[in-house]
């Protein structure tokens, strides 16, 4: 039988999965990763907590204290692994948090990418020649 934190671990994954089809896509695309948390993804070991999320890795953690640079390395560490092109992101939120309240945590470098394509997007820069 899954421990307390491995049901509400899960739960939230899917909390994840559904507020990004409803709120970005529109559509079910994205879907929380089989078996995540088990340590292997068929036999690749350490996959992204949510499938379906172009450039981007998710890594989630539903817990009251989270080291964030700890959840980012394993983030990183299991892009590594899985020779996955995605940018690393840790989406975490406390107990008793509403959904939509998570924090996106991610590397500098990695979220200025993110953030001039939404500047050129919006017409606040040109794009590179």
């Amino acid at each position: 039988m899954p421990s307390k934190g491995k049901v509400k671990g899960d739960k939230y994954e899917n909390d994840i999965a559904k507020y990004l089809n409803c709120s970005v896509f529109g559509d079910n695309v994205c879907q929380r990763a089989p078996l995540s948390g088990g340590g292997m993804v068929g036999l690749q070991a350490g996959g992204a907590d949510i499938l379906g999320t172009p450039s981007i890795f998710i890594e989630a953690k539903r817990t009251e204290r989270l080291n964030v640079r700890e959840a980012l390395r394993q983030a990183e560490g299991n892009i590594e692994k899985t020779r996955s092109p995605e940018a690393p992101v840790v989406v975490t939120r406390r107990n008793r948090e509403p959904l939509d309240d998570s924090l996106v945590v991610m590397r500098l470098k990695d979220w200025k990418e993110f953030y001039k394509a939404f500047l050129q997007r919006e017409g606040h820069l040109r794009d590179d020649p």
